[in-house]
């Protein structure tokens, strides 16, 4: 018998250690070389592990255990042939039991036979369908290759009730009424592991409260000029640039000019040493059903309107599709989050280290403000920057917000580089 060992391979240079968050395949099944076997779950993005050579999977790992770089995940038995036709049934049953499992993907019409996908969940599924306790039966794959898509499991959260009313159907009649009866009163307890994602926000979050001096400075900006410069170009940017010309390249571009003036609010520490740089890497926080991710979109000082919303746009899908690599969420001098989206009024954003600085936008409402001695109806935003005192001065940063709410105020200004 010839056994090949699988192990987590080396995945980043600040990664030490993953999470395997399920499993593609089952104990004993037949995998094909580069077939995905499982995937891994790390500080910053999910992966896909394929096989590294072809024959019966031996599973030594568990779903959901964490694993060192170079632990051992499974072992493939490279001297079982593949499984054809009929030749499982007439195998001797310690043999002809794993291929029997592989026998539901390999059954169906030939169209879908070769592809593993099929049943099995992408990553941001996965952890929806945990999350709400959906098994893969529960959930019908509509994507390639009957791949489960997070849209297929968010249909099956919305279906039909009779589903979970099925276990209490068979049960006996006085059951359901007594469930009904408490259920108001429930003192159920659920305790679930924290995702590995959810546990790297948390330590980050605690080393940025710990290890940085930081403060929050606010201002008020006045949208008006730039609520009227969308309205009167969105159609016409819309049909040049395919893409709608959104709130965060504007503030984007505003930032990444100002940053370009004031090198401290885009510096950083390393030891004693302060590291100043000559670009503006802005990340962009992105909601998604595991976490807050920051992919950086590089050099916002050169790129056009257009460019940063194209870019924004596909690193929110990537990050909700759980699809970002690892080169996509490394970097950033300087951060940007809109808690206006959920209804934020004021916050106090907490610096994504080893940045020095980070905005925080807020919902836009309808406040009165006096203008030239009369009173006005102006669609209004509370801004806050967040910063590390120990790099950046006060006066630093209520100059910089001061020099964004002016650009923001008088676009123009923006446009022509003055």
């Amino acid at each position: 018998m010839s056994v090949i060992e699988m192990r987590v391979p080396t995945i980043g240079e600040s990664i030490t250690e993953v999470t395997l968050s399920q499993w593609l395949k089952e104990d004993g099944d037949y995998v094909e070389l580069d077939e995905p076997i499982c995937e891994f779950e790390s500080d910053k993005a999910t992966l896909e592990f394929p096989a590294e050579a072809a024959g019966k999977l031996i599973i030594v790992a568990q779903a959901d255990e964490d694993l060192e770089i170079g632990a051992l995940v499974a072992k493939i038995d490279t001297s079982v042939a593949a499984p054809s036709g009929a030749a499982p049934a007439a195998a001797p049953a310690p043999v002809s039991e794993a291929p029997a499992k592989a026998a539901p993907v390999a059954a169906p019409a030939a169209a879908t036979s070769d592809s593993y996908a099929a049943g099995h969940a992408s990553p941001a599924a996965a952890k929806l369908m945990r999350e709400n306790g959906l098994t893969q039966a529960q959930v019908t794959g509509t994507g390639k290759d009957g791949r489960i898509t997070k849209e297929d499991v968010q249909k099956a959260i919305k279906g039909p009730a009779p589903t979970p009313a099925a276990k209490p159907a068979s049960a006996p009649a006085d059951v359901p009424q007594a469930a009904a009866s408490t259920a108001s009163f429930s003192r159920a307890t659920e305790r679930k592991k924290m995702s590995r994602m959810r546990r790297t926000i948390a330590r980050r979050l605690v080393s940025a409260k710990n290890n940085t001096a930081m403060l929050t400075t606010f201002n008020e900006v006045d949208l008006t000029e730039i609520m009227a410069l969308r309205k009167k170009y969105q159609e016409k940017f819309v049909e040049k640039n395919g893409i709608k010309l959104g709130f965060m390249s504007l503030f984007a571009k505003a930032c990444a000019k100002v940053l370009m003036e004031m090198p401290d609010v885009n510096a950083q520490i390393d030891g004693d040493h302060v590291i100043y740089h000559d670009y503006a890497d802005i990340s962009i926080a992105i909601s998604t059903p595991t976490g807050l991710v920051v992919p950086p979109v590089h050099n916002c000082e050169s790129l056009t309107f257009a460019e940063i919303e194209r870019k924004i746009k596909e690193l929110a899908t990537k990050a909700r599709e759980g699809k970002l690599t690892l080169d996509e969420m490394t970097g950033g001098t300087f951060a940007i989050t809109n808690g206006g989206i959920f209804g934020s009024m004021m916050s106090t954003p907490i610096l994504n280290e080893p940045q020095s600085a980070i905005l925080g936008m807020h919902t836009i409402q309808q406040r009165p403000v006096a203008i030239d001695g009369e009173v006005k109806i102006r669609p209004m935003m509370y801004l806050a920057l967040s910063y590390d005192h120990r790099v950046i001065d006060g006066s630093t940063s209520v100059t910089f917000l001061v020099k964004v709410k002016e650009l923001l105020q008088d676009p123009t200004t923006l446009f022509l580089d003055l």
